[in-house]
């Protein structure tokens, strides 16, 4: 298997509800995302996924997050926006849109600092 990452980020608020503690009341983050994609097979290239096209599919699904109350979005208020929520989210959206790609979508991890990561993969 071959597999390729790439990274992006978007700024977004959101609370936690059922949360005692601070992150129960709107607070923002600058979300740290990153996908991986693999593939058995190389195109005549010798590329699995071109990183741009990669990127601009990612980067389409991040739009939708950008600058938003994560708690407003449809998806988030049957389950909370957590950071493991929220990679299942770019998950779900991103597999979808990698279909004609001939790639698998393995993992997107966010991370809500820079040092807390959560991941989610199928």
């Amino acid at each position: 298997m071959f597999e390729v990452s790439v990274k992006g980020s978007f700024s977004g608020a959101h609370r936690l509800k059922g949360y005692r503690g601070k992150c129960e009341s709107l607070h923002g983050h600058n979300w740290d995302i990153e996908v991986f994609a693999a593939t058995k097979k190389l195109d005549k290239g010798g590329l699995s996924i071109d990183f741009r096209t990669l990127k601009k599919r990612m980067n389409e699904i991040l739009e939708t997050l950008d600058h938003r109350d994560l708690n407003g979005i449809a998806f988030f208020k049957k389950s909370n926006p957590s950071a493991e929520n929220i990679s299942k989210y770019i998950y779900d959206n991103l597999k979808k849109a990698l279909k004609k790609d001939k790639v698998l979508l393995r993992r997107v991890s966010v991370w809500e600092t820079k040092d807390s990561c959560a991941t989610y993969y199928e």
